[in-house]
């Protein structure tokens, strides 16, 4: 399916809310139309280019469908959204539009079998629970119990301060078990 796509720099996983400001009139547009057909549009990570301005050169092969949630105008004029991440997806042939939009044929990922949340997880969880009382991460409205450990891990990859790249990754990876992985060790190197 073709996708219009929001280069930005950050990383969005599904179940994650983001907020955005949109000014630029091809995010106008593409907001506007996403609305009309009741659908979302992709975040891609920008590798190279600027969130701003023209197309960026380069992003990331595999992005996370946003859901808009929410809209309003802000104080200082501009649009504002809420968007929560749906599919993880590939990019496939990609084309800048005559407006700089970039839209792309997307493949949706199927995603791994989950893990149900044991006593081992509760570590993991109660950081989630205490990230979850800090005000900028409340004003998400992320507070809910994650469903399994594909949630937790997405959640706690989306809220803790690691790398683009590291975020990135755990985005692209097909398996459960091995995001759980990578995030503990992760965590391990933040402690030290």
């Amino acid at each position: 399916m073709k996708l219009p796509l929001f280069p930005l720099d950050t990383v969005l996983f599904p179940g994650c809310i983001l907020d955005l400001q949109l000014f630029e009139a091809r995010y106008l547009d593409m907001l506007s139309a996403c609305m009309k057909r009741g659908e979302g549009f992709g975040v891609v990570t920008l590798i190279e280019g600027e969130e701003v301005g023209a197309a960026p050169s380069s992003f990331s092969g595999v992005g996370c469908e946003a859901l808009i949630r929410d809209w309003q105008q802000q104080p200082n004029g501009l649009l504002g959204i809420r968007v929560e991440g749906g599919r993880r997806f590939n990019v496939e042939d990609a084309e800048v539009q005559h407006d700089q939009l970039t839209v792309a044929e997307a493949h949706w990922l199927a995603e791994g079998q989950d893990m149900p949340l044991t006593d081992e997880h509760a570590d993991l969880l109660g950081l989630l629970t205490a990230l979850g009382e800090h005000p900028l991460v409340s004003s998400l409205e992320m507070g809910d119990m994650p469903s399994g450990v594909q949630a937790l891990v997405s959640r706690l990859a989306y809220l803790l301060p690691f790398s683009r790249a590291q975020k990135l990754s755990l985005l692209e990876c097909e398996d459960v078990a091995e995001r759980l992985k990578r995030l503990n060790s992760w965590l391990e190197d933040l402690q030290r």
